[in-house]
């Protein structure tokens, strides 16, 4: 299905957000610039919210966009219509869970849900059960790219310079904290980074300046994550490359993050309005490396089995001017400064032109993917 294909009638598009993660509220301030984004003369719109219990919901629009500038105050409640996901392929639909609500079916899903239970492979195999056409990774890229600790393993295999980490675990952590501090301090020095390896918009991220903090920033880390990265503090530039495609994958021009807090934390990103300077395109890169980081942006994405959209981020070290990538995100921020669509706007496309195409990315992958043998035949 391409989207001419319904012969002038609207394609039907759900936007899931919200969530059980720690970037709940990002996720908010995402759907929300999508939902304002999205071409309502191509599109006929739901929204499906997620709250942080697990209930699947259908908010009012209302809720959604007078709410947008404070996300934590919307409270997904009782009030609305508790939905599920109807996993037959055949439905591509949600069902009331009380008798008087009626199916919606859709033609497309955009999943805006940023971390845990949404970036990470889970809610992309849900839709894969319904067959249903979804924007972004599949699960294996899903899963992969919000693991750090192995899309860095798969990375460095492939000859792509990551920062030096350690993976540290909670079950052996807890038997000797101060013999694991010990050894990340002696690999890594002083200061490092701490972060759970499956979260992202640096929730739970901290910079360790002394053994005597270490526990504490440690403690918060492993709230998010039964697994950690102990991570080397490198004085960098942080650069950024927005990918977009599913075979032949493209690169954006380069953006560059310069944070005006110690680094670009979760205040930085969402909650100060001064937190950050984005600059697009970054100021003062050659063509060389910047192509070089496109280069890379695109290998890496390819790597890991992305599909659709990812930003990539990366370290490149002042003092020698080595590259470093940090990090790949599969459903990367949408709100209205996020850079993965402010790189694409400033690339030539356009905010309501990159979702259309996001769309079509999906509609593109589900085709090819339904036309493939699911039983064996002589």
């Amino acid at each position: 299905m391409r989207l001419n294909d319904r012969m002038g009638q609207k394609l039907k598009v759900a936007i899931l957000f919200g969530g059980q993660s720690g970037e709940h509220e990002v996720s908010i301030v995402s759907a929300t610039s999508v939902y304002k984004a999205l071409d309502k003369t191509k599109y006929d719109v739901h929204l499906i919210g997620i709250d942080k219990s697990g209930r699947w919901l259908l908010p009012e629009d209302t809720q959604l966009l007078t709410q947008s500038q404070n996300p934590r105050l919307i409270q997904l409640n009782k009030e609305n219509n508790s939905v599920l996901l109807h996993p037959y392929s055949s439905k591509h639909s949600i069902v009331g869970l009380n008798n008087q609500q009626a199916a919606h079916t859709f033609d497309v899903i955009v999943p805006i849900l940023h971390g845990t239970n949404g970036e990470d492979g889970t809610i992309q195999g849900l839709l894969e059960l319904m067959q249903i056409p979804y924007v972004g990774s599949g699960v294996i890229g899903s899963s992969v790219g919000m693991d750090k600790d192995v899309s860095r393993r798969l990375f460095a295999q492939a000859g792509i310079p990551v920062v030096p980490t350690r993976t540290l675990r909670k079950h052996l952590y807890e038997k000797n904290p101060d013999t694991e501090i010990d050894s990340c301090i002696q690999q890594l020095g002083l200061p490092f980074f701490v972060k759970p390896a499956n979260s992202g918009s640096s929730v739970g991220v901290h910079k360790i300046k002394s053994k005597a903090e270490a526990k504490e920033k440690f403690k918060d880390a492993f709230l998010y994550d039964t697994k950690v990265l102990a991570e080397k503090s490198i004085a960098a530039r942080e650069l950024e490359c927005a990918v977009l495609g599913n075979h032949e994958p493209r690169a954006s021009i380069i953006g560059e993050i310069i944070p005006n807090h110690e680094f670009y934390s979760y205040e930085a990103k969402y909650m100060d309005e001064n937190g950050a300077d984005l600059k697009i395109p970054a100021v003062g890169i050659t063509p060389e490396l910047s192509s070089q980081l496109q280069t890379l942006a695109i290998k890496a994405f390819e790597c890991i089995e992305l599909r659709g959209m990812a930003r990539i981020d990366f370290f490149i070290d002042k003092n020698n001017q080595k590259i470093y990538l940090n990090e790949v995100n599969t459903i990367p921020g949408f709100t209205s400064i996020s850079m993965y669509p402010k790189l694409w706007e400033a690339s030539g496309l356009p905010y309501p032109k990159l979702l259309d195409e996001l769309i079509r990315l999906a509609i593109e992958i589900n085709h090819e993917k339904r036309s493939l043998k699911t039983e064996y035949q002589k």
